[in-house]
């Protein structure tokens, strides 16, 4: 039976992040996929999940979170 790369504690890994500035823990082994770049690492599973812990604090996609706040300036300024 194979093991899951994800959650070999003694791997190494490194942390990518997407244009919607979401992040993933990635194999070290593994390439990196189109659309995604080395935020940090290569390191241990642990440094990169605290990493991920640290600097990942709005989880929702970039996107989202720039039409919640456009929308939220244009009903500011209909309210004036």
């Amino acid at each position: 039976m194979s093991t899951n790369p994800f959650d070999d504690e003694d791997g190494r890994f490194s942390v990518l992040i997407n244009d919607e500035e979401q992040y993933c823990l990635w194999p070290s082994f593994a390439d990196i996929p189109n659309g995604w770049h080395r935020a940090f690492g290569e390191d241990s599973r642990k440094a990169c999940v605290e990493y991920i812990e640290t600097n990942w604090t709005d989880m929702r996609p970039k996107t989202l979170r720039q039409s919640i706040s456009a929308a939220a300036a244009t009903a500011q300024v209909s309210d004036v």
